[in-house]
């Protein structure tokens, strides 16, 4: 994207956060309104795990949303919308076909500070980031006409430089904005070792989508081919990926059945093996979408938009998975995207409400026995601020906690 040099230089001031109030926070909850004037709300997390809204930051681009049948939350079919690593912020312009990355103020994490310019994706309708700190890598997941990935080295004065030989196909047939939720892409991340990126891929029934796999060289470029490995029978519809705690695994939630336990110990791009996965009910489910890990319970925590519902799964050292318990959540509330902080009191879960314009927050106090302590109505304090919000379109969820 062509911009002036004027602009590029005064960016970082153009664009700051409006505050809603200016409390000196110990961690912040992030999610975007994905509307035409795309903004990131952050939300003060108090030492108690309680949440209050903060600021707000543009980012200088348009969201948009997925062609499907019946519209509803979830518009951009995926997760890690928003990403947070170490003291930098990232997110997605899906309309504009753009990636942004923010400057976190570690003194007052709600404070978001553009870093150079919204960059383009390489693609159409990014929709997924994915961060490796020992890679230096950040790369984006593209799923419209133009599909696949891209990655970028995030500098911190200039902001993201794209890398060359990262901008890979996934070769899938698709719209732009994409038709889903089936034949969609879902998410993207790193293996633990930063030794892969990996992306997953709804399948449109009865055929199984896919995780795709690519190397990553000592210059950051990606091997031109990835390995694609199917769930186990039952799987179709790849979701959210979770690395499962001290294992080459991922947890990966599957609305065609609950989700799938990934071993990639036996995968190899150079040799073309794919991984090999199980597939975990979850009993009663309608739509398992997004998941993240809790160490202090060392279990994850699944939501289900059909069923407005939190379930609670665990996975043991021979990558057995189960479902431990589950937390109704307030009916028809669509819960979507969900991030978990580790503060000195405990660990809390936050899940996007999104038809409830609201977060969801959980006490994780041990296995078995999350306990919900509050229900942040986000609608009238951004409102009184001029900022839009719509249930349909709201998506991201991710945290920073200072100190961590």
């Amino acid at each position: 994207m062509l911009v002036s040099t004027l602009v590029f230089i005064l960016a970082p001031f153009l664009v700051s956060s409006t505050p809603v109030n200016r409390p000196t926070s110990g961690g912040a909850a992030y999610f975007m309104t994905n509307l035409d004037d795309n903004v990131v709300v952050s939300n003060k997390i108090s030492p108690d795990g309680k949440l209050a809204i903060a600021c707000t930051t543009k980012t200088r681009g348009r969201g948009s949303a997925g062609v499907v049948a019946n519209p509803g939350a979830d518009p951009l079919f995926t997760q890690d919308s928003v990403r947070v690593s170490g003291n930098n912020l990232y997110t997605v312009n899906a309309g504009s076909n753009t990636v942004v990355m923010f400057r976190i103020d570690p003194n007052d994490p709600t404070r978001l500070t553009m870093v150079g310019n919204p960059v383009s994706s390489g693609g159409d309708f990014p929709v997924s980031i994915a961060v490796s700190e020992a890679k230096n890598m950040v790369c984006v997941l593209n799923g419209g006409e133009v599909n696949g990935v891209n990655c970028f080295k995030p500098d911190p004065q200039v902001g993201l430089l794209p890398i060359q030989g990262t901008r890979r196909s996934l070769n899938i047939s698709q719209s732009t904005p994409p038709t889903g939720p089936a034949g969609t892409v879902s998410d993207i991340l790193f293996s633990a070792d930063s030794s892969k990126l990996l992306a997953t891929v709804k399948g449109t029934p009865p055929n199984p989508g896919f995780l795709a796999a690519w190397s990553i060289s000592n210059d950051g470029s990606l091997s031109k081919d990835f390995v694609s490995s199917t769930p186990a029978t039952g799987g179709l519809l790849p979701f959210s990926a979770t690395p499962i705690k001290d294992k080459n695994a991922l947890l990966v939630t599957d609305p065609g059945a609950g989700f799938s336990v990934y071993d990639l110990s036996g995968l190899s791009v150079e040799q073309n093996k794919p991984a090999s996965s199980s597939i975990i009910p979850v009993q009663g489910q309608k739509a398992v979408c997004w998941s993240a890990f809790s160490p202090k319970t060392g279990n994850y925590y699944l939501t289900d938009i059909g069923t407005s519902t939190v379930t609670e799964a665990s996975v043991d050292g021979n990558l057995k998975g189960a479902v431990v318990k589950q937390y109704p959540l307030a009916a028809n509330s669509s819960t979507i995207d969900v991030a978990i902080a580790s503060l000195s009191s405990n660990d809390f879960l936050y899940v996007l409400s999104a038809s409830a314009k609201s977060i969801d927050v959980l006490a994780l106090n041990a296995p078995a026995n999350a306990r919900p302590i509050q229900t942040l109505k986000f609608e009238s304090a951004l409102k009184s601020k001029g900022i839009t919000v719509d249930g349909n379109r709201v998506q991201g969820m991710a945290v920073f906690v200072r100190g961590s």
